[in-house]
């Protein structure tokens, strides 16, 4: 296992290096924000086997491709220095990771703010189950998987609340959902469970918009965080009622828990993501124009096209 401090060497070269070339004047920058785009690519292509051992297929893909898309970004801005041009999508890019990453990273290794994004998650869950009359559940104390398998409380933690690197279990710092008479219903509720991906993705490529006047990038957050929060919720009550409902069912070999939440969760969640994106290109042409010069290079056959 890679140890998370090396991991976090990356993150932090990479976020260093993508900020100094977002937001400096410096000239010849390209090799700067070359190794930046290779860090921090490097940070999240060493989670692929912690994916691998959740059997997520959807997470497995994307973290196994950010290496190579990520070498191929740094090369992109090296060749276009050499020829004199410039890409301004290239620019928005290196915000838009910036400004995605730093609020991220940061909220996983503060054990403090996980276990209370995971606590608000869970509550916000069961609330809707109840609600609707669904189930009755209730929310359970925070707990901490370690890397040996073994959990605490997490207020018996034993390591630094503010700030924690070391691996930890499949878990990690999770909240269980418990019945009324505090049986284990058999789903926790952690971190990527908060959808706080899917918003701060959006919240980066928002803010990283230049052209873009602030009261436009405003509206989008406005738009964008409230419905993927609640989307979200439903989603995670969904699952849960689905899993305690149909515990026996089985389709080869893969449970009610892995379908709903792996493929048919996942699906739903890029479709609703794909749904948003179209509603923010009406809003902000700037975030749509710089997606579409971000494809030209996967476009070989695109003046032909046109010219014909």
């Amino acid at each position: 296992m890679v140890a998370e401090e090396l991991r976090l060497v990356f993150a932090l070269v990479g976020l260093i290096c993508l900020g100094i070339s977002f937001h400096s004047k410096i000239a010849k920058k390209a090799f700067v924000s070359a190794i930046g785009w290779v860090s921090i690519s490097l940070y999240f292509f060493l989670d692929t086997p912690h994916y691998i051992e959740l059997a997520d297929p959807v997470l497995i893909l994307m973290s196994a491709a950010t290496l190579p898309l990520g070498m191929m970004v740094g090369f992109w801005e090296i060749k276009l220095e050499k020829e004199g041009k410039q890409e301004p999508a290239l620019l928005w890019l290196e915000g838009c990771v910036f400004w995605s990453a730093l609020p991220y990273l940061a909220v996983s290794w503060i054990p403090y703010l996980s276990v209370g994004i995971v606590w608000f998650t869970a509550v916000q869950a069961v609330l809707i189950l109840r609600i609707t009359g669904m189930a009755d559940f209730q929310v359970g104390a925070a707990q901490v998987e370690y890397a040996d398998g073994t959990t605490t409380m997490f207020s018996e933690f034993t390591g630094n609340p503010w700030l924690y690197l070391e691996p930890l279990g499949e878990g990690g710092f999770f909240v269980p959902i418990l019945t009324q008479d505090g049986g284990q219903v058999g789903v926790s509720m952690i971190l990527a469970c908060s959808a706080l991906q899917s918003m701060i993705v959006f919240v980066g490529a928002l803010v990283a918009l230049q052209s873009s006047p602030w009261k436009m990038r405003l509206r989008g957050l406005f738009i964008t965080i409230p419905l993927i929060h609640f989307l979200n919720v439903f989603r995670n009550a969904g699952i849960i009622y689905l899993d305690a409902t149909y515990r026996d069912w089985n389709w080869l070999g893969m449970s009610m828990f892995d379908f709903a939440h792996s493929y048919a969760a996942k699906f739903g969640s890029l479709v609703a993501m794909f749904l948003i994106a179209i509603v923010l290109f009406e809003i902000l042409p700037e975030l749509h124009n710089n997606i579409l010069r971000l494809m030209d290079p996967f476009i070989p056959n695109k003046k032909k096209i046109n010219a014909s």
